[in-house]
């Protein structure tokens, strides 16, 4: 049975939502994958035609899920400018140019890469088990983790992740305070490693 609806709850972080039919009744499942291939995310308010299914356990869902709003684009559902990627090489020169002046420890890069890159990491096993949870799965991440991996030397690749990966990259809360961890370690690499701050 086919009919229309819009989307009216969606969780981007676990990959699935909710469709209200357009001629009442209970609301539907319905996973990212029901989407197929497409350049945008779903998004609240978003119209849509489905045919309905059932899963493995019978419960209904939306299957075959086809935007009738193509080209709209997420209400003020900012996410960052892929700019902000620059800020990676920027800090990277900044740093090479410290090293120069006044010799930053050669393990830095180390510890900068090394966590970066098991950063980027848990991100995609974090967006791997969100996609698979409507499907039953149920292992995530805690964003507090997140948080400390970025705060601990990751935030280049927890950057990298979030737009690659398209990863917790629209809830408000966790961008700002993820913004603060990047902040956070500049600032402590400008005091500790450099002497800017010092008479």
């Amino acid at each position: 049975m086919s009919g229309q609806g819009t989307l009216t709850q969606w969780d981007d972080a676990k990959g699935y939502g909710f469709i209200t039919p357009d001629g009442g009744g209970p609301k539907l499942f319905v996973h990212v994958k029901a989407f197929g291939l497409r350049p945008q995310r779903p998004f609240v308010g978003e119209r849509v035609s489905y045919r309905e299914g059932r899963d493995a356990q019978g419960k209904r869902r939306a299957l075959g899920v086809r935007s009738l709003t193509p080209r709209a684009a997420p209400p003020a559902a900012a996410r960052d400018d892929g700019r902000v990627l620059l800020i990676i090489p920027a800090f990277a020169a900044f740093v090479l140019a410290c090293h120069l002046a006044w010799g930053v420890p050669n393990w830095f890069w180390g510890a900068y890469s090394a966590m970066s890159t098991a950063t980027f990491i848990v991100y995609w096993l974090d967006k791997r088990a969100a996609q698979k949870q409507g499907d039953g799965g149920d292992w995530r991440v805690a964003e507090n983790t997140l948080h400390a991996l970025s705060l601990a030397c990751g935030w280049p690749g927890a950057l990298l992740a979030r737009h690659l990966l398209r990863h917790k990259s629209v809830k408000q809360k966790f961008r700002r305070i993820y913004w603060l961890t990047v902040v956070v370690n500049i600032a402590a690499f400008i005091v500790f490693f450099t002497p800017l701050l010092k008479s």
